[in-house]
C-alpha cells in the first residue's frame, strides 16, 4: 500500500504530519482537533482515469477552498487494487489509527465492504466511485452517503432512452462482480417495464479482462438490438473499440454504454465514441458554476477536465467539512453516525452540483443528464464533446426511497 499525506491548514499546505518534534501535549491536542480525509480508489487499474489521482485533487481542492474554520484537514490517499480484501485491509487500519472520514472508493464490492468497515468503527464513508444502488437499498448504513451517481439512475436515464428510441431487445456485456451485476438487473427491469426483453446475457471477470471479442460475438448473434455495456472504464473503452473494429454499429446494432464518463470519451476519440448516448451528473461546460469549478481546478489538474466522478470529491468533502464546522470537531469524532445525520439535515450547495440534499436512506440527490457525444466536425477541442438532449430532475433522476428496502427508511 502507497499512502501519501498532504496536511492542509488554512487552506494552506504545512508540512507532512511531523507530530513528533511537537511535546507530546501539543502532538495530542493537534490530533484531535485534526480532521483527516482518506481518498481510497483506483490508482493503478482499470478505474484510474475516472478519479484516481483526480478525486485526491480534487478533495485537496476542497479543504483549499473550505479554508480556515478553526480545525486542521490532513488529506491521504491509497489505492485499494479493485480488490475488497486490499480495500477493507486499508479502511480499518486508516480508522484505527485516526481517520475520520473515507471519500471515493470506487468498484461496488470495495464500496459494500468499506461501509460495513465504517459502520463497524462508527465512522464516516461518503461514497462517490461506487455504483450500485444497494449502498442505498438493502446494504445502506447511517455511517454511509452515496454521492453523484448509482446504477438505478444509470438504467433509467441511459436505458430508459434507448428502449424509447426502438431498442427493444438487449445483450448484456457485463462486469462479473457487484457493479455489474447491479446495472444489468436495474437496467433489464427498465427494459423490460417499457416493454423490451433481455435475448442474453455474458459475464466476464473483472479486473482481468482486456478481451471482450468473444463476448462481442455472442452478442450479435443474439439478433438483440442493443448491447448494454455493464461495466465502466478501460472495460467499455476495449469493448466499443473493439465493437468499432468488428463494424457492429455499421450492422445497425446500438451500444449503450451504461456507465461512461468524459475521460473515457476522451481515450476514444471523438470519430469512434460519437453518436453514443450516455448520463453524467456533471459536465464541465454545462453551466456557469460548473465552468468556475473547472477553471479554478485547472491547476491541480493540468489539462484534464474533471467529470463526474473526480468532481464528487470535491462536493462530498466540501459537505462534509460544512457539517464538521456546524457540529464541532469533539462531537464529529464521537459519533461518525452523527456527522452522517448533520450531513443530511444541512442543504448542500456547490458550484459541482448546485443546490441539493441527502435523503435518509443517504442518497445524495442531484439531477442526472443524457447526452449525446458530439461528432469531430461538432467539437470546438479536447473535452467539448457533450450535447445535452435531457435533464431528468433530481427528485425524479433516483430510486423511490419506499422502493428500496434500506433498514434505514420506515414504511
Amino acid at each position: 500500500m502507497t499512502t501519501t499525506r498532504r496536511s492542509v491548514l488554512g487552506g494552506a499546505a504545512a508540512g507532512g504530519a511531523a507530530l513528533g518534534g511537537l511535546p507530546w501535549r501539543s502532538a495530542r491536542a493537534q490530533a484531535a482537533n485534526t480532521i483527516r480525509i482518506g481518498v481510497l480508489n483506483d490508482m493503478s487499474g482499470p478505474y484510474r482515469d475516472i478519479s484516481g489521482p483526480y478525486g485526491l485533487e480534487c478533495t485537496r481542492q476542497a479543504v483549499q477552498e473550505f479554508g480556515n474554520r478553526g480545525f486542521n484537514v490532513e488529506v491521504i490517499n491509497a489505492d485499494h487494487q479493485n480488490r475488497p480484501d486490499v480495500g477493507v485491509n486499508i479502511a480499518r487500519q486508516w480508522y484505527d489509527q485516526g481517520v475520520d472520514m473515507i471519500i471515493d472508493v470506487p468498484t461496488s464490492s470495495v464500496g459494500l465492504a468499506v461501509a460495513n468497515i465504517a459502520r463497524e468503527k462508527n465512522k464516516v464513508c461518503v461514497n462517490t466511485g461506487s455504483a450500485t444502488s444497494d449502498l442505498t437499498g438493502p446494504a445502506c448504513t447511517p455511517n454511509t452517503v452515496h454521492w453523484m451517481y448509482d446504477t438505478y439512475m444509470l438504467a433509467k436515464s441511459t436505458g430508459g432512452a434507448m428502449v424509447r428510441a426502438g431498442g427493444d431487445s438487449w445483450f448484456f456485456i457485463t462486469a462479473d462482480y457487484a457493479f455489474g451485476h447491479a446495472l444489468e438487473r436495474d437496467t433489464a427491469n427498465f427494459v423490460r417495464n417499457a416493454g423490451g426483453r433481455v435475448v442474453g446475457q455474458v459475464r466476464y471477470p473483472f479486473p482481468a479482462t482486456s478481451d471482450f471479442s468473444s463476448f462481442l460475438v455472442q452478442a450479435q448473434a443474439s439478433r438483440a438490438k442493443v448491447i448494454g455495456m455493464a461495466n465502466a472504464g478501460a472495460d467499455t473503452i476495449n469493448t466499443v473499440k473493439q465493437a468499432a473494429e468488428f463494424g457492429i454499429t455499421r450492422r445497425g446494432v446500438k451500444l449503450a454504454a451504461l456507465l461512461m464518463f468524459l475521460p473515457d470519451v476522451h481515450a476514444l476519440g471523438l470519430q469512434t465514441a460519437q453518436g453514443l448516448i450516455l448520463t453524467e451528473s456533471f459536465y464541465w461546460d454545462l453551466n456557469d458554476r460548473t465552468r468556475a469549478i473547472s477553471e479554478r481546478l485547472r491547476p491541480r489538474l493540468r489539462d484534464v477536465r474533471p467529470n463526474m466522478a473526480s468532481i464528487a470529491n470535491y462536493s462530498g468533502a466540501l459537505h462534509y467539512l460544512k457539517a464538521i464546522a456546524d457540529m464541532g470537531v469533539a462531537a464529529s469524532k464521537a459519533s461518525g453516525a452523527e456527522v452522517v445525520a448533520r450531513m443530511k439535515a444541512i442543504p448542500c450547495d456547490d458550484d459541482a452540483f448546485g443546490a441539493g440534499s441527502i435523503r435518509a436512506d443517504g442518497r445524495k440527490l442531484c439531477p442526472s443528464y443524457l447526452f449525446e457525444v458530439k461528432a469531430p466536425s461538432e467539437s470546438r477541442g479536447p473535452y467539448d464533446y457533450y450535447k445535452l438532449l435531457q435533464t431528468t430532475p433530481a427528485n425524479e433522476a433516483f430510486r423511490p426511497m419506499n422502493e428500496g428496502n434500506c433498514p434505514l427508511v420506515r414504511a
